[in-house]
């Protein structure tokens, strides 16, 4: 069973792009920039592409440079056949650094079955000048 993940990692006024299918990854040019106390919002669409119901369990992760998860949030539900939904989970960084991202779509917290490829991304932090 596989799902359609679009990944999108949002924040205020503005926006930044990687959609996956289960072939390609692609992440767009022109790097945004994200500051220390501000909210980022970590979204993606999901699709049922199925002609039956699917259970899923959808999850973000952000590791520091050090490789250690400073977060890690879930959420669970089921898609009808066909049915999409953009589920986001929020981050607020608290310290300047380079961030990985990653979310995964799994059949449930139980049952960690990929339903699509894991989706990642990099992102740079840093103190907002006053």
């Amino acid at each position: 069973m596989k799902i359609a993940v679009f990944f999108a990692l949002l924040l205020t006024m503005t926006s930044g792009f990687a959609f996956a299918e289960p072939i390609s990854t692609t992440i767009p040019s022109g790097e945004k920039i994200h500051y220390v106390d501000e909210q980022i919002m970590i979204m993606a669409d999901i699709s049922n592409n199925q002609d039956v119901s699917q259970n899923f369990a959808y999850l973000t992760q952000v590791r520091n440079d050090q490789e250690v998860v400073i977060s890690l949030s879930w959420l669970t539900g089921s898609l009808s056949p066909r049915q999409s939904f953009s589920p986001a989970q929020s981050w607020i960084p608290t310290e300047t650094g380079t961030f990985h991202i990653q979310v995964f779509v799994w059949e449930s917290i139980d049952n960690p079955e990929a339903l699509s490829p894991p989706l990642s991304m990099i992102v740079n932090v840093e103190n907002r000048s006053t």
